[in-house]
């Protein structure tokens, strides 16, 4: 039996700066559908960027997506009885969905400031790349490296 079609979707640019990739961290941000405070946070945020570093804050966003946007990932798949951590490409969606995950959690897990406040050093951090979120893709790229030998694996 067939999987159901999957059906591409279509976002809408977010209102202040017309970018669809910043409408779609918006809605990564979001919290049971309070969509207002989490832009609430992210403009914040892009402000915050633009007063401390002086820089347009859509092109540190981009940056700082496309920075801690990972290339390669490991799946796990069984052959004979062994699961193989099999280094995969990743997609250009996921790597987008991968990439404002990581940003948001580093933000999250750090303490005492507003998340817009945290929002703003993690994207700085990411266009500058350091921080959490790099440091992450570092490591899902370190893991694929160490696994390449059973890349033949793959389908």
């Amino acid at each position: 039996m067939r999987k159901k079609q999957v059906y591409k979707k279509y976002h809408k640019p977010d209102h202040d700066y017309g970018s669809i990739a910043l409408s779609r961290f918006i809605n990564y941000v979001m919290e049971d559908g309070k969509r207002s405070i989490a832009e609430k946070v992210v403009y914040t945020a892009l402000q915050k960027i633009q007063k401390s570093a002086n820089l347009e804050p859509l092109q540190v966003f981009d940056k700082a997506m496309e920075n801690a946007s990972p290339l390669v990932e490991v799946r796990s798949k069984r052959v004979g009885g062994a699961n193989y951590q099999i280094p995969i490409e990743v997609r250009r969606e996921r790597k987008f969905m991968l990439a404002a995950r990581w940003i948001i959690a580093a933000a999250q897990n750090k303490k005492g400031k507003s998340m817009s406040d945290k929002l703003a050093e993690e994207l700085l951090a990411a266009y500058k790349n350091e921080g959490a979120a790099i440091k992450k893709k570092q490591d899902v790229h370190r893991m694929a490296e160490a696994n390449r030998a059973f890349a033949h694996f793959a389908r």
